[in-house]
């Protein structure tokens, strides 16, 4: 199989409610999109959601790390590349490329994915799927950004604490994992939006939440535009940690 052939290529414009005030597509967008295009790669290569949830299995991203120089703007025509790049026992690597209206690339973006049973929450092993299919469709494109960091957060005192309601929860009955990513974006003044773009955004899923809990966000302000954010459930668990790094315009 050539490495063409491994490469998932997604075309989509910048509609005008997908943007934000400076016209720019939002990062939740793009992180559905990235999401979305996981989706449909997988699918076409028979990997997908829909053929794993006859056996019980489903796709959980427990990493992700968007690195931009800049974002569609409105009416524009962009497109979404990706690929597998690694597969573990229990994990995966995916990749992405975000490409402008005259094919520059603009943006990569690094993801890690388990696949879980949806009777024991726990990852199963990927070298058994398919009997090992999913191996072939490893692909050496060239990801130019560094994997998903570690993230710490030692602020301990909340900074905000919301309760997840109808629009936090997607099919799998728990709180989306963009809406974390909104949710987290939304603790910015608008000033630091005016002022600054997201150079690289990361998350690292914990744990599920769902409908009525409560989701309490803990920052750091480490200096030179990074901050780290944590959000923990019910005044306890720790659902996901966040690192966004802010640059000027």
């Amino acid at each position: 199989m050539s490495e063409n052939n491994k490469i998932g290529t997604y075309k989509f414009v910048a509609e005008p409610f997908h943007v934000d005030f400076t016209g720019r597509l939002t990062l939740g967008v793009l992180g559905n999109h990235l999401l979305n295009c996981a989706g449909f790669h997988a699918t076409d290569r028979g990997f997908g959601i829909a053929a794993l949830n006859e056996d019980n299995y489903t796709w959980v991203l427990s990493r992700l790390a968007i690195e931009l120089d800049e974002m569609p703007y409105q009416y524009e025509e962009f497109s979404i590349q990706t690929w597998v790049e690694n597969v573990y026992r229990l994990f995966t690597d995916r990749n992405f490329a975000l490409i402008d209206k005259v094919g520059r690339k603009i943006g990569y973006a690094r993801s890690v994915w388990a696949m879980i049973s949806m009777n024991t929450r726990k990852p199963a092993d990927l070298h058994a799927l398919h009997g090992g299919g999913i191996m072939d469709y490893i692909c050496d494109e060239p990801c130019p950004i560094e994997k998903p960091s570690r993230i710490k957060t030692t602020s301990t005192e909340p900074l905000t604490a919301l309760v997840a309601k109808y629009s936090d929860i997607d099919i799998n009955g728990h709180v989306n994992s963009v809406r974390y990513i909104e949710h987290i974006l939304d603790l910015f003044p608008m000033e630091m939006y005016r002022a600054k773009r997201i150079r690289r955004f990361e998350m690292a899923y914990v744990a599920e939440s769902y409908y009525g809990d409560e989701l309490t966000f803990f920052m750091d302000d480490d200096g030179g535009g990074i901050y780290t954010v944590e959000v923990k459930k019910n005044s306890g668990e720790m659902v996901c940690r966040s690192k966004v790094i802010f640059t000027e315009k």
